[in-house]
Formats: structure tokens, C-alpha cells, sequence
């Protein structure tokens, strides 16, 4: 059975830093893409960074670039989000995803919402300013 489960949230003050774990079981973990969404209340799910298999190549949205640092250790079938200097705009539900697309499609697939098979429950962060 597939689980992935998100760790790390929490509340902090506008320039803070979070970050996020996702510990990934019941697949083949390594073959994956993996993905992080983040979705604030009342807006559609939003795609913030992706990592192909072997962390070689990554995406990220426009508006944490720079900021955000998406990592994985395939060894212990985690995925990390480093999250720095936050603003209140990055307050949402964050989750990890895992991708149904490959190495060559991650360029044009991981902001997709529809493009990822498996799906955390979420975890909160909170930035105040």
C-alpha cells in the first residue's frame, strides 16, 4: 500500500525558514518524479517544485525561486522541501506527490496536478508577517 506523509509544518514569522519531509513507502520510490503542490484557502492547487528520479533535474514555480530548494534521498525514500525567506503568500496546505511522468516529460509535465498518481495528506504552513 502506497503511503506518502508530509512532516514539518508549522508557523513562522515572515523571513523564516521551514522545512518540509515527505516520507514515501509501498512503491518504487526511486523510479518516481516526484512533486510539491501547496494550495491556500479558497485557491486552486498551485504546483510549487519537482525532481526527477535521480534529483538531476528540477522545476520550480516562478514565486519561490531562489527560495525554495526541492531535494530527495533516494536511499531513505524521502523528499524535502527547504523553504527560506517565507512570506505570508507561501501560507497553504503543502503535499508531496508522486509523478506518472518521466525524466523527459518533467519540464512540461510537473506543474500538471493531473499528471501525479499518488498524494500526501498535507501539512500546514503558516507565515505571518
Amino acid at each position: 500500500q502506497v503511503h506518502l506523509v508530509e512532516s514539518g509544518g508549522g508557523s513562522v514569522q515572515a523571513g523564516g525558514s521551514l522545512r518540509l519531509s515527505c516520507a514515501a513507502s509501498g512503491y518504487s520510490y526511486s523510479s518516481y518524479c516526484m512533486g510539491w503542490f501547496r494550495q491556500a484557502p479558497g485557491k486552486e492547487r498551485e504546483a510549487v517544485a519537482a525532481i526527477s528520479p535521480g534529483g538531476v533535474r528540477t522545476g520550480y514555480a516562478d514565486s519561490v525561486k531562489g527560495r525554495f530548494t526541492i531535494s530527495r534521498d533516494n536511499a531513505r525514500n524521502t523528499l524535502s522541501l527547504q523553504m527560506n525567506s517565507l512570506k505570508p503568500e507561501d501560507t497553504a496546505m503543502y503535499y508531496c506527490a508522486t509523478g506518472s511522468y518521466d525524466y523527459d516529460s518533467l519540464a512540461v509535465s510537473w506543474r500538471d496536478p493531473t499528471a501525479y498518481v499518488y498524494w500526501g495528506q498535507g501539512a500546514q504552513v503558516t507565515v505571518s508577517s
